[in-house]
């Protein structure tokens, strides 16, 4: 005797049909990896023209709630924050018996969409057809939209897979610029040892030094600080030693090779980066030093007898005029046994728990007591003196140290 199928039973075959349809589709959809708005558009349709659901908004937690899907409403609800009441629940329920404001009632039913235990979204369904008293049928369309909600939270993490991927490359192909700027090596004879020491803040660091010798009387040595860290910074300090080098070959007048540098930054810098540095030539017969600080912290020269100088003199930081407002070219003589300190901000910016700064004095102080320490100790000993004086220091910045002893 055949089978007798009964209208209730029918209804559910029908039903079952429509569901099975409405996941094809929104599967398909998950598998052309369309993008975010059309996956959502592609659900709107669905819940519309296979499960025939006419009345319907769908509020997805991103940075905030927010109405991706809204239609058969007379209300625009993607200007409506979703009421507390609502984002609280956790199971399918009935609107009626929520305490929202009247224009939530457009609804009968809200659907919270959970994955791993986190709230994703929230469905709410009007005008319900009877077959969506059944609790079976409201579960499909949380399935569905589950479904959905968390390939596209799979496609959000991918694309930020690939762009964290991106960056990390970028940083590394930075770092590795960065690296090559630096010297090979630093020179220890008859007449200076030099030596110098990078902490970076973060992975790329915005501080560079140099040296570059002339020929066989004279070098220049450098330190330099870009505002900003990053990429970007890299870049153009990159810029700034390739000019240096290409100018030095054809002028060694310290004025000339600023100015030039000035022009340079100020063309290829970006936004409102510029560069602060002091950039010196030594000369090992006449044993005279000429300079130019162009914005900088102040080199500390120290002298045998503990006396010091600050060589202040030079210009504005560079990059920020087309035109350099004003240029000083100093030049000292330096005796036996003078000490030369170079560095960046991050050395003399760090405060104590009392806001004090430690500051070009502490570390005048510094280099007199410790001023026959060698040079890779001494710079040793000035970190370790920063990190006592303030033993929570994190530091802020780069710190980049340059010595030069002159014997």
């Amino acid at each position: 005797m055949p089978d007798i199928i009964t209208p209730n039973t029918q209804q559910e075959l029908n039903l079952k049909k429509l569901e099975l349809s409405a996941l094809l589709e929104i599967t398909q959809a998950i598998n052309d990896n369309l993008p975010e708005p059309a996956l959502y558009k592609i659900y709107r349709f669905t819940l519309l023209a296979q499960l025939q659901i006419s009345r319907l908004v769908l509020f997805v937690q991103d940075e905030a709630w927010e109405c991706k899907v809204c239609f058969g409403t007379e209300q625009d609800f993607t200007r409506q924050p979703l009421p507390e009441a609502i984002r609280s629940l956790k199971e399918i329920s009935k609107t009626a018996k929520l305490p929202v404001d009247k224009k939530w009632r457009a609804f009968d039913i809200v659907i919270p969409i959970i994955h791993n235990g986190k709230v994703l979204a929230f469905v709410m369904i009007g005008k319900i057809q009877p077959y969506y008293q059944n609790m079976g049928a409201l579960g499909f369309v949380q399935t569905v939209s589950n479904i959905m909600l968390v390939a596209i939270e799979n496609h959000k993490m991918a694309r930020q897979r690939l762009a964290q991927e991106s960056i990390r490359r970028e940083i590394e192909i930075a770092r590795e610029v960065q690296t090559m700027l630096f010297p090979k090596s630093l020179p220890n004879d008859s007449d200076v040892a030099i030596h110098a020491s990078y902490i970076p803040h973060s992975s790329i660091g915005g501080d560079y030094y140099d040296y570059i010798e002339i020929d066989q009387d004279q070098f220049l040595f450098c330190v330099a600080d870009v505002s900003g860290k990053g990429v970007p910074a890299s870049l153009l300090m990159s810029n700034f030693q390739a000019g240096l080098r290409t100018i030095l070959r054809q002028t060694t007048d310290l004025g000339t090779v600023v100015t030039e540098l000035n022009n340079l930054i100020y063309r290829n810098a970006i936004a409102e980066k510029f560069i602060t540095t002091f950039l010196a030539i030594y000369n090992r017969q006449t044993r005279e030093l000429t300079y130019v600080n162009a914005g900088h912290n102040a080199p500390i020269l120290l002298y045998e007898n503990n006396s010091h100088l600050l060589l202040n003199d030079g210009c504005t930081m560079l990059g920020v005029f087309d035109v350099l407002p004003f240029m000083s070219v100093a030049k000292v003589t330096v005796p036996n046994n003078a000490v030369l300190l170079c560095y960046t901000d991050g050395l003399t910016e760090v405060f104590d728990e009392d806001e004090a700064e430690f500051g070009i004095e502490g570390t005048i102080e510094f280099m007199k007591r410790n001023r026959f320490l060698s040079s890779k100790v001494l710079h040793l000993q000035l970190l370790s003196a920063i990190k006592l004086f303030n033993e929570e220091v994190s530091f802020n910045d780069d710190i980049t140290l340059l010595s030069c002893r002159f014997k």
